[in-house]
């Protein structure tokens, strides 16, 4: 009976300590929570190190990282606004921020991963089907992670995705090259058009100066024969002021015009005949004896002779 007593005695202790060493527990890892579990259902939550308590046999702790995790999501087709197939690829970085909603709703990291595939992708989806291929593929539709990040939404599981980003966003291998061939032939289209609108606007804007220059030269012209007419006005001027100025020198400019006018009419060679009647002929002999006395006037050496003589 001693026996047994001192056997009884002795397990109660061991399961005294045994119950003391599970009942104590503690964590000092950054970014860890650690979940009180009792009969399957979360009591509690620890998001601060430190050594904490529990009831053995009844509950139970699990650990939950809290920090950023990235995750690469696998390859998918879409289709754009104009029905075209695409692959796209991309990245997520996601966070807990419900441990206890986390746990309820998920429970792993795997299954996680898989319930963030379908929202993703979804979202995703829906951005790219509202975008036209060439668009897409030029990038001219803007940063497609941002929109697609804006549609994700993971508030029932506990989960925050903080970003998205898109790695590969292209064709698929069977249609790649139709697809190219396409562009291409519509940017030379689109080339072709902008280059005869340019040969136009070239050909309007070389009409218009064409146009501008033959203004301004015939302007030049009509002010070069105003100025030619002024200054030939003004030269007959001074001339009939120079030789109207007495008889003799009126006879001696109208002399001197005749001879021009009959150097002109000989510069081809051959001869003149000059009638009578005509005024040249009275110009150059009623003035031959004045403009000749003019010229002797003139020559001091027959004046002096002339003084001698007398």
């Amino acid at each position: 009976m001693k026996g047994i007593t001192v056997r009884v005695i002795l397990a109660i202790v061991l399961l005294i300590a045994i119950s003391a060493g599970t009942s104590f527990f503690g964590y000092n890892v950054k970014n860890q929570n650690i979940l009180i579990i009792q009969f399957g259902e979360v009591v509690d939550i620890k998001t601060e190190p430190g050594i904490y308590f529990k009831i053995p046999f009844i509950q139970s702790t699990k650990s939950i990282y809290v920090g950023e995790r990235l995750y690469d999501l696998p390859s998918s087709e879409v289709i754009t606004a104009d029905k075209k197939t695409m692959s796209a690829n991309c990245y997520v970085t996601w966070k807990i921020t419900d441990p206890k909603k986390y746990y309820q709703t998920l429970s792993s990291e795997s299954v996680a991963q898989g319930r963030i595939d379908v929202v993703v992708y979804n979202s995703m989806k829906n951005v790219i089907s509202s975008i036209d291929q060439d668009k897409v593929i030029s990038g001219k539709d803007g940063s497609l992670g941002e929109a697609i990040l804006k549609k994700i939404s993971m508030e029932q599981y506990g989960i925050a995705i903080t970003a998205n980003e898109i790695k590969v966003l292209d064709l698929p291998e069977a249609n790649k090259n139709a697809v190219y061939e396409r562009m291409i032939s519509e940017r030379k289209a689109i080339a072709a058009k902008y280059r005869a609108n340019g040969e136009k606007d070239a050909k309007n804007i070389r009409s218009q100066t064409d146009a501008y220059v033959r203004e301004l030269i015939s302007n030049a012209q009509v002010v070069a024969a105003e100025s030619e007419a002024e200054g030939e006005s003004e030269y007959y001027k001074i001339l009939a002021e120079a030789y109207g100025a007495s008889p003799d020198r009126t006879n001696f400019y109208n002399f001197m015009i005749g001879i021009e006018a009959m150097k002109k009419s000989l510069e081809n060679g051959g001869t003149i005949t000059i009638d009578q009647n005509s005024p040249l002929y009275d110009i150059l002999i009623d003035n031959w004896d004045q403009s000749t006395e003019i010229v002797e006037d003139s020559n001091p050496k027959k004046n002096i002779e002339t003084e001698t003589e007398d």
